[in-house]
């Protein structure tokens, strides 16, 4: 997802488009996790998994106290959700109605180290969420009409947070690198890229 954050920084504004070219590089500010010491425009860092919901909730919260129409959107990995964190964070949402907050959860079942059911099974997990008093939407998260549905209910809930269950496919559109771990943090050669392009054309 940080390609994805620092691409639309760059069309924005905030940092020449040329500078992606250093993605990952040594000494570059576009690491493989944003840092708000490096990254304009960032309010934070969440590089350590599973804190970014509990910052996001904050967020909330605030908004709420400011009488402010503001709602928080935090993405998640579906290996990230494995984090204690997460479900600490899930239940203060639920118990404090924090209504204002939507976890938008990439269920790809690909982490880092492989397959997600494979590292720690997160099934049933629409009824995980559930069960923590959080207001449950599940999507295909390659279907944008469903995306921009997704959006509109959970705006529309009142009384609990909402959690986006987007199940995705890495890799959607390459061949070889659908439902493939090894391209989850590693980059594709030049003839990868090459084929890649090919097939996305």
């Amino acid at each position: 997802a940080a390609p994805v954050l620092y691409s639309a920084m760059a069309e924005c504004g905030y940092t020449p488009v040329e500078e992606l070219k250093t993605l990952r590089r040594l000494g570059s500010i576009y690491q493989g996790h944003p840092d708000v010491r490096f990254i304009p425009a960032l309010e934070a860092s969440t590089g350590s998994l599973g804190q970014g919901l509990s910052l996001g909730i904050g967020m909330a919260l605030a908004a709420r106290l400011d009488k402010s129409p503001a709602r928080a959107y935090v993405i998640l990995g579906d290996g990230e959700i494995q984090e204690g964190q997460i479900w600490e964070a899930a239940m203060f949402a639920s118990y404090h109605k924090v209504d204002n907050v939507v976890a938008i959860v990439d269920y790809n079942k690909i982490q880092l180290d492989g397959f997600v059911k494979d590292i720690m099974e997160l099934e049933p997990l629409a009824e995980k969420w559930r069960s923590f008093g959080w207001h449950v939407i599940e999507f295909d998260g390659h279907d944008i009409a469903a995306v921009q549905g997704a959006f509109a209910e959970a705006a529309a809930t009142k009384g609990k947070p909402s959690a986006m269950i987007a199940h995705t496919v890495k890799g959607k559109g390459v061949s070889f690198m659908e439902n493939n771990p090894k391209y989850h943090g590693v980059a594709p050669s030049a003839a990868e890229v090459e084929a890649a392009l090919k097939e996305l054309a």
